[in-house]
């Protein structure tokens, strides 16, 4: 209660949080405005028989999909694009020096790289939604203006989520992207329960039982292992008047946290794996017997669990591995550790202090992705073993959920503490 009455007595922060309530009741909004002459009986179908490709993808779309609105990608292209970027990042030196070097002029040019890569794939993506959904019968045929006028209505559903995600890293706390999607996971339980309720038997009881306890038991794990972290001892040289040290001054330390990626790499994964499990959907109804051939092989490979579970499991822990690559130079921070004139004791400044960091990030970052990527698949195991398909989706929504919850609790302490300061 004292948290809560520091921040709205604090007027700058408490109109961050608004800011970011009123964005999200305008995803909502959007999220529930259909596209015309739409099958909703034979989309409901196709989500229950497609559940871990339409379920994962409506995760992303922050809902979107669901009553097929005008919001149908949601930020998909958006993430999809920064996955791109991000990539080209490790194949050209330009690129990473303009992400990591050039400050905040920098990171914005590479931010607009992204919009600019967001838009044709918007249109792609877009354009082999609509060929599935009319293949499925969800969408009656249409012209080449249907075709036209659908696309840029989406398009442009796409363009303004992204633009209301960014709004939110500008002028509210938290990160836009992923509490966009939280926001589409949230609204989407109270239907879930209902559904799950009405079709309860009573026999079920002790599975549901243990999927609390375990449900309970990974949320534990989530926040344990976000806010765990590996001190680096670190000093500062004591300066004199006439600028030289003078001996050792104030100690301190540098926190690595075991998770530096946070809840990306889920979300990068999903991305990832929604592209094949499109690409056998839209030719499956194919009048190409290859392509049917080759949909009907993607399709057993997607439907067993144990390759859909591996490919999941090693996509969440390279990515993990690969943003924390990203988003923290070792290099960098012993440079600026030098340049501020502290050190790691037992340890050279330059070189050897980049070598020690990386080191000890490598094996922090090992057992981050391990339990990262062990909590992704952990529905997928349980859904195996107790034939539940709803719970492949909903163990993945409770991951994303509980990581963007903590990113913003953790960030409105830092305002509250800056404000303290």
């Amino acid at each position: 209660m004292k948290t809560i009455k520091a921040i709205f007595s604090d007027r700058t922060l408490r109109n961050r949080i608004l800011f970011v309530v009123y964005i999200l009741l305008i995803t909502r909004f959007l999220a529930i405005i259909p596209i015309p002459e739409i099958n909703g009986q034979a989309l409901k179908g196709l989500l229950s028989e497609s559940g871990s490709f339409l379920g994962l993808l409506n995760i992303i779309t922050g809902g979107g999909l669901a009553s097929f609105s005008i919001v149908m990608l949601g930020v998909g292209p958006y993430i999809t694009a920064s996955i791109i970027m991000q990539l080209t990042t490790v194949l050209s030196p330009r690129l990473k020096e303009m992400y990591q070097e050039e400050g905040d002029a920098g990171r914005r040019k590479f931010v607009q790289y992204g919009r600019l890569i967001s838009l044709p794939l918007a249109v792609m993506q877009g354009y082999a939604l609509l060929t599935l959904l009319v293949r499925q019968n969800i969408l009656p045929e249409m012209t080449a203006t249907d075709m036209t006028t659908n696309l840029i209505i989406i398009t442009a559903g796409t363009m303004l989520m992204m633009w209301l995600g960014e709004q939110i890293n500008e002028k509210g706390i938290g990160n836009g992207v992923s509490l966009i999607i939280f926001a589409g996971i949230v609204a989407a339980m109270p239907q879930q329960l209902s559904q799950y309720f009405l079709t309860f038997d009573a026999s079920q009881i002790p599975t549901l039982v243990g999927i609390l306890v375990l449900a309970l038991a990974v949320i534990a794990g989530i926040v344990y292992v976000t806010e765990a972290e590996r001190p680096v001892p670190v000093t500062y040289a004591r300066q004199s008047r006439m600028g030289t040290s003078n001996g050792l001054g104030a100690s301190t330390y540098l926190p690595l946290r075991l998770n530096q990626a946070g809840v990306v790499p889920i979300i990068f994964a999903i991305s990832i794996l929604i592209f094949p499990q499109l690409i056998a959907q839209l030719f499956s109804t194919s009048s190409n017997g290859t392509l049917v051939s080759f949909s009907r092989t993607l399709n057993e490979l997607v439907a067993n669990q144990w390759v859909y579970g591996t490919v999941y499991f090693l996509l969440v822990v390279s990515f993990t591995y690969f943003y924390t690559a990203v988003t923290f130079d070792p290099e960098k921070t012993a440079d600026n550790l030098q340049k501020n004139g502290a050190f790691i004791p037992g340890f050279r400044p330059g070189v050897a202090t980049a070598e020690h960091i990386g080191y000890i990030l490598a094996r922090i970052t090992f057992f981050g992705a391990i339990f990262l990527g062990s909590v992704a698949v952990l529905p997928v195991i349980v859904q195996a073993i107790t034939g539940l398909t709803a719970i492949q989706v909903g163990g993945t929504s409770l991951l994303i959920a509980v990581s963007v919850v903590l990113d913003v609790i953790k960030k409105v302490d830092a305002q509250l503490a800056m404000r303290e300061y």
